[in-house]
């Protein structure tokens, strides 16, 4: 004979982790939304509004682990890795732009994967900043800044990366330092 309550067990356990997971997408919502927030304040010139974007990002980000103690299995929803991939993207920003120094995944208390995939995604807002610099007549920040993607560039290069996601942000690396090259090359044009 079917244990019927077994049966009834299982429904209330699959109900409760989609309610979960529903709240790990919200959370994680808000998480991408501060973090892209707190990078378009940084290309503003707004680096205390950023900061502060960044900390609400992070606290949502505690609520996620939080809820990953419960289960986690929850922490495999796509929405978070995405929502911590772009945290990490402007953290990245925000304390280089800080510091001129770039914090490594253990600051950031993300694993390497998600690391890498918000690095190779820093380098696009490195660019972004360096062609700002350039029309502002900061020649040097836009040249800063090519020698640092070259040395990202770089060390990735030393990566076996096969056929992973983060594949596909490594190869944006590269178009990035080509755009910095150009305005490099064109700064020095500009100057001889």
């Amino acid at each position: 004979m079917l244990n019927k309550k077994l049966f009834t067990e299982l429904r209330t356990q699959m109900k409760e982790f989609d309610r979960m997971r529903e709240e790990v997408i919200i959370i994680s919502r808000s998480v991408l939304k501060d973090s892209k927030a707190a990078i378009y304040a940084c290309h503003r010139g707004d680096l205390k509004g950023a900061q502060e974007l960044l900390d609400s990002a992070k606290k949502n980000i505690s609520k996620l682990n939080t809820l990953f103690k419960k289960d986690a299995y929850l922490a495999t929803t796509g929405a978070y890795s995405d929502a911590v991939e772009e945290y990490t993207e402007a953290a990245l920003y925000i304390h280089y732009l800080i510091h001129k120094d770039i914090p490594t995944p253990k600051d950031l208390n993300v694993d390497a994967d998600i690391y890498l995939g918000g690095l190779s995604d820093f380098t696009g807002e490195l660019v972004r900043k360096a062609v700002n610099s350039v029309v502002a007549g900061d020649f040097e920040t836009a040249l800063t800044i090519k020698d640092l993607v070259t040395e990202i560039y770089n060390e990735m290069l030393l990566f076996d990366w096969r056929n992973t996601p983060v594949r596909k942000k490594f190869d944006s690396i590269k178009y990035n330092l080509e755009k910095l090259e150009d305005v490099a090359l064109k700064i020095k044009f500009k100057h001889n």
